[in-house]
């Protein structure tokens, strides 16, 4: 008992964020792994197509339920998640650590949205599953279809940015309300998938839950690397803004 305390009493808070992170990524993964097989296995098409025909008309699939604004709308959301969307707002981001100095911070971040782009270009090549042909597809597709490419990259991107943005600002709420922000944009990207009948609801399902491994992997990687000096720590930014705050104060 003695022992183990003394372990955990030399472990820091920031050791065991990084160790807690950790087992979170490997959990989201054999997640992922599991529902890959069964996926592979077919024992997920019942329920895909029981859920994607759900939000179909009875009478002709061909149209999305609800009234044409809101298929209208699910186009706009789905948009956020679109490739050049998401890089436009990963090079706003550089620019914006840019301009506060960083320089390793920048590199990291390009490094983490590339490393995604590519693990899910990856994935949809092994697993290639062919995309739902229940239904008419709202909007054009070009890749195959397991994982969700929009919901895995938006994940990763939105997430990983939130967490970033997040230690930007002071206050818990401010936190709070900037990864609540970032999850619920993951989330209305995946969801407008299935409701344009491009993906089947387990695609969706594995983007998630592989674009936030890959999210939280990349925090726990920039969490241990800033211990280490490599990466800028956020908070002396913070510490930093309040100085100049100070200064400019008559």
């Amino acid at each position: 008992m003695r022992l183990r305390e003394g372990i955990w009493s030399r472990l820091g808070r920031h050791e065991l964020a990084i160790l807690g992170g950790a087992l979170a990524v490997a959990a989201l993964l054999s997640a992922f792994v599991a529902l890959a097989g069964e996926v592979l296995e077919g024992e997920t098409q019942a329920l895909d197509r029981l859920l994607l025909l759900a939000l179909r008309d009875a009478a002709d699939p061909s149209n999305p339920l609800g009234p044409s604004w809101v298929e209208e709308m699910a186009r706009d959301i789905t948009a956020l998640g679109s490739m050049t969307v998401l890089i436009l707002i990963t090079l706003a981001a550089v620019g914006f650590l840019l301009l506060m100095e960083k320089r390793s911070a920048p590199l990291f971040l390009l490094a983490s949205v590339g490393g995604g782009i590519l693990l899910s270009t990856l994935l949809k090549l092994g697993i290639d599953r062919a995309r739902p042909d229940l239904v008419p597809h709202g909007q054009v597709v070009y890749t195959a279809s397991f994982p969700s490419g929009h919901s895995m990259l938006s994940a990763v991107v939105y997430l990983t940015l939130g967490a970033l943005l997040a230690r930007f600002v002071p206050r818990r709420r401010l936190k709070a309300y900037v990864l609540v922000i970032a999850i619920l944009l993951t989330l209305m990207v995946g969801m407008s998938r299935v409701y344009l009948g491009v993906h089947w609801p387990t695609d969706v399902l594995a983007g998630w839950t592989a674009g936030a491994a890959w999210a939280l992997l990349c925090w726990v990687a920039a969490a241990w690397l800033q211990s280490r000096g490599t990466v800028e720590d956020d908070h002396e930014t913070v510490a930093d803004l309040g100085r100049e705050d100070e200064a400019r104060m008559p």
